[in-house]
């Protein structure tokens, strides 16, 4: 290839860079067909400041992606090659999807004049495969299109309700050569994430605050639509200005905290959290799904009287359900901008001052969820409970700590008590949609690509641990000091105390083998302990603080049934799932 001439791999990574929205890493494994891409990474990444991040699998490659880009606030990158490279990435981007993160997933495939022969890797049509789990997916023949392609696609992800964007690359696109003269490389690819912002409908607007004005009782729910919005400030100013309680959901962690006098709390087990949706007569929805993070707004843990205002970009979601009063469509952070500059003109103290005292009665209800950590945390035994784990991890580490939560009863756990200490937005990170178990590792990769400053810890159980263990190699090669804590209870917890609950003990499939995990970690290169007691789990988080290598931490746990599974059934009874019964 002449200097002159450009493959599809050099537009590709130009294109990319064109867009000038800070991208800096590819996550994946490199194949035959995509070798174009990387070698023009060698070439032309450190001029672009794009680095190619070698995975050790391509489902670990897509999740730190979509960690990055939840982390960062901007967009995830992963790679892989035509069958199994691109096959093996769906489970990751199917829980980016689910959770509306914005990620670029590049896929190569064959020539077309390869199509329907049996060559090897191309028998998928992977267009289809990842048309459920995608925003748009494109095809691109020829390397003249990528440029265009590229901005479409990363505008997608963006754009409205976020999510991933497939770009399926022939091999005709990547190793095929323009020249120069022949070519004209666009000049607007250049994009914006926030050029275009949703304001809401004035007279929804007026009819919102209408409804505020008559409420006795009004509360917040915010969720992942707000944090993807940017709108911690403007829900701040909104909730402390006129008093009204706020609650998160998961996706929402860190809107608010315990610095705010009117936070409730993120997870369904916080006592004035509960205590609000029984009794509240207005919920101000703010990007927030009504799903299963907040048992879908059904009976008996919500009022079923309230009014609904429910502010979301995605018109699919505004009453979905709950039946509401008045829907916003809109950007959120926008729309609390609206509600806030229309309610200075509107509410005055006759109405904040019962909004005052409904507030100051359910932050009472924290002293309830401070009893209980107090007893946890003085709690007795050979082995520590689960929930005590996680709160002696939240106790030891600094505020700006971010945490990747993998597993499910340790996870129930992390989530209960993700409010322990004071959260910011994008500090503790979960697929909460799929629950998809083995993300924390390679979420930990993401985060701490993402944001190198700040101490970053995964808290996952000893079976999720095992599903993508082997980024440890990847964290260990690049020198990512990520702490990765393993509750070990030799079972599948959650599953287990199902079985427990509600089979009378017929435990099957759900006992472990005892394994040193630690070892395994030991050899892939991290520092590494093992913890059997609180005595000595302090030390171990001390050391592993100081290293400057990735560190495990196996941590001998009790098998403690999470308190969710009787929630989640009570909910599926409720929908007739057992029929008459």
């Amino acid at each position: 290839m002449s200097t002159l001439d450009k493959n599809g791999g050099d537009l590709l990574i130009e294109s990319l860079h064109a867009l000038d929205i800070d991208i800096k890493y590819i996550f994946g494994i490199t194949g035959s067909e995509i070798l174009r891409i990387y070698d023009a990474i060698y070439r032309k990444g450190k001029d672009f400041g794009i680095r190619s991040i070698m995975v050790r699998h391509e489902q670990g490659g897509g999740h730190a992606a979509d960690c990055f880009a939840r982390v960062s606030g901007g967009l995830g990158i992963c790679l892989g090659t035509v069958g199994p490279g691109v096959t093996h990435m769906v489970p990751a981007v199917a829980t980016a999807y689910a959770d509306s993160i914005p990620l670029l997933v590049l896929g190569a495939q064959v020539g077309k004049m390869f199509d329907g022969i049996g060559m090897i890797q191309s028998s998928i049509d992977q267009i289809a495969l990842m048309k459920p789990i995608t925003k748009m997916q494109f095809a691109v023949e020829y390397p003249e299109e990528i440029p265009n392609v590229v901005k479409k696609a990363a505008e997608t992800t963006l754009e409205g309700r976020r999510g991933p964007v497939f770009i399926e690359l022939r091999e005709t696109a990547l190793v095929r050569t323009i020249k120069q003269q022949d070519f004209s490389f666009p000049d607007n690819l250049r994009i914006e994430f926030d050029k275009y912002r949703i304001r809401g409908n004035k007279k929804d607007i007026k009819a919102a605050i209408n409804l505020l004005k008559s409420a006795k009782k009004p509360m917040i729910i915010a969720g992942g639509g707000a944090t993807a919005s940017k709108a911690s400030d403007q829900l701040q100013i909104l909730s402390e200005s006129y008093r009204i309680p706020v609650a998160t959901t998961i996706n929402g962690i860190g809107l608010m905290s315990g610095k705010n006098t009117t936070f409730l709390g993120s997870y369904l087990t916080s006592s004035p959290y509960r205590k609000a949706i029984a009794e509240a007569d207005l919920v101000l929805s703010i990007g927030c799904k009504w799903d299963y993070t907040v048992f879908y707004g059904s009976a008996p843990l919500w009022n079923q009287e309230q009014n609904i205002i429910q502010v979301d970009i995605d018109p699919t979601e505004i009453g979905k359900n709950r039946n509401v009063e008045v829907g916003i469509l809109g950007d959120c952070k926008t729309v609390l901008g609206q509600l806030i500059s229309g309610m200075n003109k509107e509410i005055f103290p006759s109405h904040m001052a019962k909004w005052h005292e409904w507030n100051n009665n359910l932050q009472k209800y924290h002293d309830i969820d401070k009893k209980a950590i107090n007893e946890i945390l003085i709690s007795k035994g050979d082995l520590m409970k689960p929930q005590e784990l996680v709160l002696r991890i939240y106790d030891f580490f600094p505020e700006n700590t971010i945490y990747t939560i993998d597993g499910g009863d340790i996870m129930v756990y992390s989530l209960t008590y993700a409010n322990y200490r004071n959260r910011t937005p994008r500090s503790i990170i979960f697929p909460t949609a799929m629950g998809h178990l083995g993300v924390g590792i390679p979420y930990a990769i993401g985060a701490k690509l993402a944001k190198p400053n700040n101490p970053v810890v995964c808290i996952t159980g000893d079976g999720s641990s095992l599903f993508n263990i082997q980024e440890l190699e990847t964290a260990v090669r690049l020198e990512l000091p990520i702490i990765c804590v393993i509750s070990n209870n030799n079972c599948w917890g959650m599953i287990k105390g199902n079985q427990k609950q509600f089979l009378e003990k017929r435990y099957i499939d759900v006992d472990l083998p005892p394994t040193n995990y630690a070892k395994i970690a030991e050899s892939f290169g991290c520092y590494t302990e093992n913890v059997n007691n609180r005595e000595e789990l302090l030390q171990a988080l001390e050391n592993s603080f100081q290293s400057s290598i990735p560190s495990v931490i196996d941590v001998k746990t009790a098998f403690e049934p999470s308190p969710t599974i009787a929630m989640i059934n009570l909910f599926k009874k409720s929908r007739g799932l057992y029929g008459s019964i």
